[in-house]
């Protein structure tokens, strides 16, 4: 508020945006406003935003950024609105920043392995356009044909191909980013190596929307490796054999480019969804691709491994129907009513006790859990049939505690992809001691004094 007494000068910032050539951007509408929010997490908001920018440039943003920083507005920066941990959630009074227009590529250097785009370009268009050069774009999350690759940068995320390629923050080499007072901030450089000054485009990834709002990335691109790839899968009757064969995998000489679990509950769930022959395992079921000139011989080394470790049926394919499966978990638990999970990581040579661990607790708990996971890399995505009875969504929650500490007490984290948002905020404490809070509440401070940037999330 600018005072006790006056609201914020809505009038004012839309004239301002009307100046920039924009008019119409800003929306005060209930009915127009409600569909931005809320995210795809279980976070509900706590009241009604005063008015929605929808933001086309980096003008817009920094004089949209600039009135909330003079007004003392909460500012909620969403793209998609596909992101899990309630990071994009409006507050009572508050400004969205809607990043969804500013969706242009604005240049794919072929020569230089490099792409330029605005924050609301969809991951899975990116690589799109970017393999018509003969290269693609290495983030891959299970919702790349939804996602933008400005929440990518925010929330740091992984997706299929981590196994292989790494995060986003592995494959961004500069931003752009509006501080918030307006000011901006370009980070990074175009070149394969650069230590000018301090990190801050890793500083930036991951930072949800606390530390500025990304209005351009300039991210690296791979070549599309030749031949064709293979597809596998493995059955197993136990989940721990499939942890163990995992183990094996990462540590062998064939190494896949995306490696996933699914657990025989979303098996059972991803087949009823969308039937495609699929027969549900009696424990988990590895499916993963192979790349590159040899990705044949070596999609049968890795199912001979998963045979050796346990599993009792393996199948090698050049068909992509396995990885559509896998990326039909999310909505096929949504429509089965399972909304409630969480994202956490072990070390890979831990994941066969977590899996076991998740099973004691689903068993102990009396509460059936759905469990799918970015094997190679260690990162799994439980989640939680919601218990009958008033008390149903706190003995879910418990149940997903508990999941998080198991991984914790296994060297893990409380995240490996989705970010803590307002969701996890209570779990932070959990894997971050007073020192480390402090140390990121004083960053934040500094480039946001007056703590208008998603406040009360994240950290």
């Amino acid at each position: 508020m600018d005072d006790g007494t006056t609201g914020p000068d809505l009038d004012r910032l839309a004239r301002e945006l009307e100046t920039l050539g924009t008019p119409g951007r800003l929306v005060r509408d209930p009915a127009e406003l409600a569909p931005y929010m809320r995210d795809a997490s279980r976070a509900v908001p706590d009241g009604a935003p005063l008015a929605l920018c929808l933001a086309t440039t980096t003008a817009e943003v920094s004089a949209a950024l600039a009135w909330a920083h003079a007004s003392r507005v909460p500012v909620s920066v969403r793209g998609a609105g596909t992101g899990v941990s309630g990071g994009a959630l409006s507050y009572d009074g508050g400004l969205i920043l809607s990043l969804e227009r500013m969706d242009r590529i604005l240049e794919i250097d072929a020569e230089n392995r490099l792409a330029v785009v605005e924050p609301g370009v969809v991951t899975a268009e990116l690589d799109r356009a970017c393999r018509a050069h003969g290269l693609f774009f290495p983030p891959d999350p299970a919702s790349a044909r939804s996602c933008t690759v400005g929440g990518n940068v925010a929330t740091n995320a992984g997706g299929l191909r981590c196994v292989a390629h790494g995060v986003t923050s592995d494959a961004v080499a500069a931003l752009e980013v509006v501080l918030a007072d307006g000011r901006v901030l370009r980070t990074g450089a175009r070149t394969r190596k650069n230590v000018v000054g301090y990190d801050l485009t890793r500083l930036f990834v991951g930072s949800e929307g606390t530390l500025g709002v990304v209005t351009e990335v300039t991210v690296r691109l791979h070549p599309v490796p030749p031949g064709t790839p293979r597809t596998f899968r493995a059955s197993f009757d136990r989940l721990e054999d499939a942890g163990n064969a995992v183990t094996a995998i990462v540590n062998g000489p064939a190494r896949p480019e995306v490696l996933e679990l699914m657990d025989a509950l979303s098996v059972e769930i991803i087949e009823s969804f969308r039937p495609s022959g699929l027969v549900v395992p009696g424990g988990a079921m590895l499916v993963g691709q192979t790349v590159g000139e040899h990705a044949e011989a070596h999609a049968r080394a890795i199912a001979e491994s998963c045979a050796a470790h346990g599993a009792v049926d393996t199948e090698v394919s050049d068909s992509d129907a396995l990885l559509e499966a896998r990326r039909l978990s999310n909505p096929a638990l949504n429509a089965r009513g399972l909304k409630l999970s969480c994202d956490v990581g072990v070390p890979v040579a831990a994941l066969a006790r977590m899996l076991r661990g998740v099973e004691e607790i689903s068993r102990r708990r009396g509460v059936r859990v759905s469990t799918v996971a970015h094997a190679g890399d260690g990162n799994l995505h439980s989640t939680v049939e919601l218990p009958e009875g008033a008390d149903g969504s706190a003995r879910a929650e418990a149940v997903l505690d508990e999941v998080t500490r198991l991984a914790l007490s296994l060297d893990g984290t409380i995240s490996g992809e989705h970010g803590i948002g307002a969701v996890k905020l209570h779990e932070l404490p959990w894997q971050l001691d007073a020192v480390s809070r402090d140390v990121q509440r004083a960053i934040r401070s500094a480039l946001d004094p007056r703590g208008i940037l998603s406040p009360g999330r994240a950290v």
